[in-house]
């Protein structure tokens, strides 16, 4: 069953959805199950929607926006024994389809519709649909209240406005009504330390191999454990955004099976999260394998754990572990460990301890990219060099020389006291799709930013005068150019403010005002069109 009814999936889409959405019969999942997938989606559809949202994605943080290339899957699977059935088995899964990598809220949401519905009808889904028919648009930075089957969830996305490891809370208030209140602390976080717990002792290697496009597999006893241990490695290295391909879960019947596990070309930069023991064969060639039992929370300190060389591993019942032949490029920071350490002795919550981790990776990324921030913001041309009569200037180029010698004054040892090989890291970073991705944002908003201060520049002269004193050909030329700024800033959503932009068109508007009425009529209509 689809549903809303109209809703349009290629045939190649719901045979990814329906295999991704079983966990593999190896896993024994009995009860109730929760996970999340991710698949590509077919090109050439037309996107509805697709401007509404790229507008609220301007303002979220870089590791939230929008890939449209995928969509997500969040899974409520329920498997219990009925032998009213042939299979002696119920197995059903309600499946959640979006855009949108909002892990937490769907999770909650999906906790609280499943269930009901594996009760009663599909009748019970329209009433679900029509529920989240009156959700107001997912606006960066509000409040929002959701209401979902007799109860409103209160959360707020964040913006890339915050400051990056706070989380405004949610208070959760007291209705003068029946409804229940639900406050969700986070749309998008996963439970960190509970996902690293078994590989405890190796959290700063794999936030290098992350941090460096790795191809890295997760092979989990099922979906639930590779989904959430996928999500937290690729969430380990926020507030930089990981730019290479993630699998939360994938089965020998996804359509890039053959692609991802070829023999005949080095393993891509992607991170799978696998369950099936087949996969223990197929990909042994990967050079970084996590091997993860049943998570559960130590009640004792996990005992210290070397890395495990690649050819031990030949099954999945090998021991949980990380199997890599790869060296660190940094010293291990000890102080992390011990801290949480200790929080285990003293029964920390998890949730502490997650935010301990989580501010740990932080600033661990941040001591790493603000050398490289720096750096780029050096590339910018000075605002004298911005004249309205010509072109905006062009950044400079990016030289990998230059920025390995700004190292030596200004490098990570400034916020980070970790020692090491970090030039070999900065070198091994800037060949990574990871280094690619963030440099192109970087470009893009320089880019637009020298094109709104070039836009200033036009508004602060006086463009009557200077139409007075050329011809007609020029002055109708100025104008047509004027006319395409003002499109592209709209277009591009510029970083300029409004009075500018009125400001520019009162300029244009008087300057054709200036010129031979048949003139006037033409230009005027252009811009109408």
């Amino acid at each position: 069953v689809v549903y809303p009814p109209h809703s349009k999936l290629t045939d190649k889409e719901k045979t990814n959805i329906c295999y991704l959405s079983f966990p593999d019969s190896n896993s024994g999942c009995l009860g109730d199950t929760q996970f999340c997938f991710r698949f590509r989606r077919s090109p050439g559809r037309k996107v509805s929607l697709c401007c509404f949202l790229d507008e609220l994605d301007r303002d979220l943080p870089v590791y939230l926006k929008k890939d449209p290339a995928y969509y997500y899957g969040y899974v409520y699977f329920r498997q219990v024994r009925d032998k009213s059935l042939k299979r002696g088995y119920f197995q059903k899964s309600l499946v959640l389809i979006s855009k949108l990598p909002y892990v937490h809220l769907f999770r909650t949401m999906l906790k609280q519709v499943a269930p009901e519905y594996f009760e009663k009808s599909e009748a019970f889904l329209e009433a679900v649909c029509s529920d989240v028919d009156h959700w107001p648009p997912p606006i960066p930075g509000k409040i929002l209240h959701l209401p979902i089957m007799g109860i409103i969830m209160k959360l707020r996305i964040p913006t890339y406005r915050d400051k990056p490891g706070t989380t405004p809370i949610v208070q959760n208030m007291h209705q003068a009504d029946a409804q229940i209140s639900v406050a969700l602390p986070t749309v998008h976080e996963v439970d960190l330390f509970r996902c690293f717990c078994p590989v405890f002792f190796h959290i700063q290697m794999l936030w290098e191999l992350v941090l460096l496009g790795e191809p890295l597999v997760v092979m989990a006893p099922s979906p639930s454990e590779s989904s959430e241990t996928v999500l937290a490695l690729v969430s380990c290295i926020s507030p930089l955004k990981y730019c290479s391909d993630f699998r939360p879960y994938f089965t020998i019947h996804d359509s890039e099976f053959k692609e991802y596990t070829t023999r005949t070309q080095a393993p891509p930069s992607v991170i799978l999260g696998v369950t099936n023991p087949f996969f223990a064969k197929t990909l042994q060639h990967w050079p970084h394998i996590i091997r993860i039992g049943d998570i559960k929370l130590p009640g004792e300190v996990p005992k210290q754990v070397k890395v495990k060389k690649l050819k031990n591993l030949k099954t999945l019942d090998s021991k949980p572990g990380v199997y890599t032949s790869y060296k660190p490029y940094l010293n291990k920071d000890e102080e992390i460990v011990k801290q949480l350490q200790k929080g285990v002795q003293q029964k920390r919550p998890t949730e502490a301890q997650s935010v301990i981790l989580r501010r740990y990776f932080l600033e661990l990324t941040e001591s790493f990219i603000i050398p490289l921030e720096r750096y780029v913001a050096s590339l910018m041309p000075l605002q004298k060099c911005i004249s309205p009569w010509k072109s905006p200037p062009q950044l400079r180029q990016f030289s990998q020389d230059d920025f390995m010698k700004t190292l030596e004054k200004t490098g990570p040892q400034l916020t980070s006291g970790l020692k090491g090989d970090w030039i070999g890291l900065y070198r091994h970073f800037l060949k990574s799709p990871n280094f690619d991705g963030w440099f192109r944002s970087r470009q893009k908003e320089m880019t637009q930013k020298l094109e709104a201060l070039h836009l200033e520049a036009l508004c602060n002269e006086n463009l009557v005068f200077w139409s007075q004193k050329h011809t007609e050909v020029e002055t109708v030329d100025l104008v047509l150019k004027l006319k395409n700024k003002l499109l592209q800033a709209d277009r591009e959503q510029l970083p300029v403010k409004t009075d500018t932009l009125k400001k520019l068109q009162t300029h244009i508007n008087d300057i054709i005002l200036a010129l031979p009425d048949d003139l006037q009529d033409i230009l005027l209509k252009t811009g109408a069109t």
